[in-house]
This record gives C-alpha cells, sequence and structure tokens, in this order.
C-alpha cells in the first residue's frame, strides 16, 4: 500500500496551484498532543494557560494563551516556567502557517528531538507568543507576567506586579532567589528555563522592537484615562484603543481612532509574519508536520 500520493492542486478559476501531498499512514508518528502531555507543569503559581485542541488545522483557531481556565471542551495546560518554552512551541507551530481548505485536515505531529537543542527556535516560538492576536494574557483577570520589557523602556508609570518575562529573558530564574517573582515561580530543576540571556534572531528583534513601540505609545497616550494600568498585557492594549461592539467582540484595529496605534499594529503584525516564515521552516525540519 502506497504511504502517501501527490495530487495536482487548482484554484476555483483552474490555475495551478502546485502539488498536495496526501499521507495513507504517519508510520507510528505520535500526535502533537500526545507530545504536549508529556510536559508536566509544576506545582508554582500559573503563569497563565494554555488551550489547545483536535491536532489539525481546522481547529488552530482554538489555540490560545489565556489568563484563567474558560467552559468548554477544550484541553487546558497550566504554564510554569519550566514548560513556558515547550508551550510557546507547541502555540507557534500550530499559528505560524495560515489554515487554508487545503491543508485543513493535515495532522500536526510529535516533533524529533532536534528541536531541544535549538535555542534560537526555542526564543522564536516564545517571542512569536509573546505578541501574537491568539495571546489573550489581560491584567484584568489577574497578575500579568507576560510583559517582556522594562517599566524604563516603555515609560511605565508605575512598577509591574512582575518581572517574570523580563527575568526569564536575561537567565536570571535560578540566579536571582532574593526576588519575590523568583520564590513563588522558579526552582532549580526545572526544565527549558535559561540561565543565561536568550539570544534572538533578527527576525524576533524586529517583533520585540514592534512590540515595544506598542506598549511604549499605550503608556504614553493613556497615562491620564480611567482605564490606565501599569500591568497592560498586550491584548488589553488593543481593547483601550480599538474598542469592543455591543456583542463585546473587540472591534477591528480598523476601527482604532489613534492612527499612531494604528501604525505600530501594522508594524507588529508585518513582523510576526516574518517571524511565522522562519519557524515554519523548522516545522517542517523538526517533523512537527509532514511535507
Amino acid at each position: 500500500m502506497k504511504k502517501s500520493i501527490a495530487l495536482d492542486i487548482f484554484d476555483e478559476n483552474g490555475a495551478s496551484l502546485g502539488k498536495k501531498r496526501f499521507y495513507t499512514t504517519l508510520d507510528g508518528k505520535e500526535s502533537i498532543n500526545k507530545w504536549l502531555k508529556t510536559f508536566k507543569p509544576t506545582a508554582d503559581s500559573t503563569l497563565g494557560i494554555l488551550m489547545a485542541d483536535s491536532p489539525d488545522f481546522q481547529n488552530n483557531n482554538h489555540i490560545g494563551i489565556l489568563s484563567k481556565h474558560t467552559k468548554g471542551h477544550w484541553i487546558f495546560k497550566n504554564i510554569t516556567p519550566n514548560v513556558l518554552i515547550p508551550f510557546s512551541a507547541y502555540f507557534s507551530v500550530r499559528h505560524c502557517i495560515k489554515a487554508t481548505w487545503i491543508n485543513d485536515r493535515d495532522q500536526f505531529l510529535s516533533p524529533n528531538k532536534k528541536w531541544e537543542k535549538d535555542t534560537e527556535f526555542h526564543s522564536d516560538c516564545l517571542i512569536f507568543m509573546l505578541f501574537h492576536g491568539q495571546n489573550r494574557i489581560t491584567c484584568k483577570e489577574g497578575i500579568n507576567h507576560f510583559i517582556p520589557f522594562s517599566e524604563k523602556e516603555i515609560d511605565a508609570a508605575e512598577a509591574f506586579e512582575s518581572h517574570f518575562m523580563q527575568d526569564f529573558l536575561q537567565g536570571k530564574i535560578k540566579q536571582d532567589s532574593k526576588s519575590t517573582d523568583s520564590k513563588s515561580l522558579f526552582k532549580d530543576e526545572l526544565d527549558f528555563i535559561p540561565t543565561k540571556p536568550l539570544i534572538f534572531s533578527d527576525e524576533a528583534k524586529e517583533v520585540l522592537q514592534a512590540g515595544k513601540e506598542i506598549f511604549k505609545h499605550y503608556h504614553t497616550q493613556a497615562k491620564d484615562s480611567k482605564d490606565y494600568n501599569p500591568n497592560a498585557a498586550l491584548y488589553d492594549i488593543k481593547a483601550h484603543f480599538q474598542g469592543f461592539n455591543d456583542k463585546g467582540k473587540m472591534n477591528p484595529p480598523q476601527k482604532a481612532q489613534d492612527e499612531a496605534y494604528k501604525e505600530r499594529l501594522g508594524t507588529l503584525n508585518y513582523a510576526l509574519k516574518n517571524l511565522a516564515k522562519k519557524i515554519e521552516i523548522k516545522v517542517y525540519e523538526y517533523g512537527f508536520l509532514l511535507k
């Protein structure tokens, strides 16, 4: 029996879209969700929640980062420091490639071991996850541990409630035993926790810079507004500028009145697309998807 078959793909006008390979067997490869279950969050304070779903493209819109559990049949995993990197990889692998009618049934798989040593891939995925639209962390539902900048960098009016992400990016987790954050969130035996500052790819640096400009714009423009919060997450910043409709759904960026914000958000989204393309290469190299 053939293990795969390649077919020609055409659009509605008969124009060729290349070839698409379909697999009749995955040769015993495990699902990415089974791989996800191998990572065990510790009993430390939870940083957030990873929401997961069936391992195919058509369910990628259910993959997100939340502050709290929600009601539903989805998979919910507590994010603690030891699983932040693999959970970021899961999130980024699921979101870096756009779902289409061609790939909507493709299955995400358990990767080979090569991803474990690729620290640049780790950093790329972490930054992609921090600034992606499906990251719904909000300071209105608890402490926001996901601010990757210092107060000075973004002109925040007050000190943040958590400096976790700054410490994580700087590799200060295990060394900084005097930090209140460290006492509650870190232990020496945790895996995938950097012991020195992360090194970022050029694509990740562009996302970080674009994200910084949005945070800085918020802290500059919103300090005197009634909904200003120095601990605002990216989701909160988008909500501030874009607002919500009468059904409680956030308005699209086009509805924002602040042109500078829209320009900065456009720059961030462009940088995220470039980072996604870089991560996509590793998705196939490490076997998260079959070509």
